[in-house]
């Protein structure tokens, strides 16, 4: 393999198209405020606009989650590429909300095709002694890139000209530099068959896997909820209850969530499998709590402390549902299981954030906020009490 052959090199590349990918599907999160200005749309349409982005995640993983297998990595990083340009390009020439829903349906395309594909692609083109560090590589990328579009577009909107133009056309330069990096590097699939080979693949659940599966799935829900409600309504919130206006404040406070999901995954891995998905529902719940006391005071510290702690408890909580989750599963059900936990997830980046959208209005965003964190913290709790509980009673059950 090339990895071999030129050490870490491939390795970090491929995490560096990676990186540019996710960071196209965060992008408009600190722009959200300037659409609603420019287009007059409400809370309800902002958080309907954010979501349309987890169908377009869950429709390429039931159809096609697993055509980076039967194709080839580059072909299907090479197709995921090209439909994040196309995204970019229907937010560079939105004049009215249809373009909004197409670019954020496209970027969900480019995240389904992207997960999977260049999560092992990372893998496989490190060196051979270089799993443990290829993980970090592919974890690094995928929630790094995701805090790095917030971040990049709220400087470009705050310091730059044409800040509902310019985030997407320097996305577009970077995807293109992307595909010439992509070009040079190998192909690590070696059995490719052509594109009718890809079948769709239906979420699984064997009957030895529940009893993991359900709460994993609940602290995986529980965690990318909290993301969609970070990502979608934060940046009106600052402005509206907080009045920070700069946006460069609002991208960086969404990408800390990401950035500190990032350290959890890493922390994960120290913690253990068995313990990080019962802590990673603690520190969910500390982080829930601490946004609730943001909406109740008003207070940037509190809502910056949200993202940090309960960025680390998604983190910790989803790399050990991974974890938990793919050692209960049967290896000839392993990644059907798997995609049903994504496919969960991905529902809580969706209907929750919805559910927020339409109480905005009769509630205004913080008593939505509150009703949304009260669901949650009952969630996270259920959760956590049951594996721990579960730990108690089933020592040497696979958790």
């Amino acid at each position: 393999m090339a990895g071999d052959r030129r050490g870490w090199l491939p390795c970090l590349l491929a995490g560096a198209v990676f990186v540019v990918c996710m960071a196209g599907t965060t992008l408009p999160t600190p722009l959200y405020p300037l659409y609603q200005e420019e287009f007059g749309f409400s809370e309800l349409t902002v958080t309907v606009v954010y979501a349309v982005y987890a169908f377009g995640v869950i429709g390429v993983l039931l159809l096609a989650g697993n055509a980076s297998d039967t194709i080839g990595r580059r072909p299907t990083l090479r197709w995921g590429l090209a439909v994040a340009a196309a995204s970019a390009v229907c937010f560079l020439c939105a004049d009215a909300l249809g373009w909004l829903y197409a670019g954020r349906l496209l970027s969900g395309l480019s995240a389904g095709l992207f997960t999977g594909a260049a999560t092992a692609y990372v893998m496989e083109l490190a060196p051979p002694d270089g799993a443990a560090r290829a993980t970090l590589v592919a974890t690094a990328a995928n929630m790094g890139g995701l805090g790095c579009g917030p971040l990049l577009a709220g400087l470009l909107a705050e310091y730059a000209p044409e800040p509902l133009l310019l985030p997407f056309a320097v996305h577009l330069v970077l995807v293109a530099v992307s595909a010439l990096v992509l070009q040079w590097l190998p192909e690590t699939v070696a059995d490719r068959r052509p594109l009718s080979a890809v079948r769709p693949r239906k979420p699984a659940l064997p009957a030895r896997v529940r009893s993991v599966f359900v709460p994993a799935a609940v602290a995986s829900f529980v965690g990318f909820a909290l993301f969609g409600v970070f990502t979608s309504v934060s940046p009106a919130f600052l402005a509206r209850y907080l009045h920070v206006d700069n946006h460069a404040v609002s991208g960086l406070v969404v990408a800390l969530a990401f950035f500190a999901s990032t350290a959890g995954q890493v922390a994960a891995g120290r913690v253990g499998a068995t313990r990080s998905l019962p802590l990673g529902c603690a520190v969910l719940f500390a982080g829930l709590v601490l946004l609730a006391v943001a909406l109740a005071t008003d207070h940037l510290v509190y809502v910056v402390l949200a993202a940090l702690v309960g960025g680390t408890g998604q983190g910790l909580a989803f790399r050990g549902a991974l974890s938990a989750v793919a050692a209960a599963s049967p290896p000839d059900r392993r990644a059907a299981v798997i995609s049903s936990l994504f496919v969960v997830a991905y529902t809580g980046i969706s209907i929750p954030v919805i559910g927020v959208g339409l109480l905005a209005d009769p509630l205004g965003l913080e008593g939505a906020g509150l009703v949304f964190i009260a669901c949650m913290l009952v969630l996270a709790a259920t959760a956590g009490t049951y594996l721990l509980h579960r730990a108690r009673t089933h020592p040497r059950a696979p958790r």
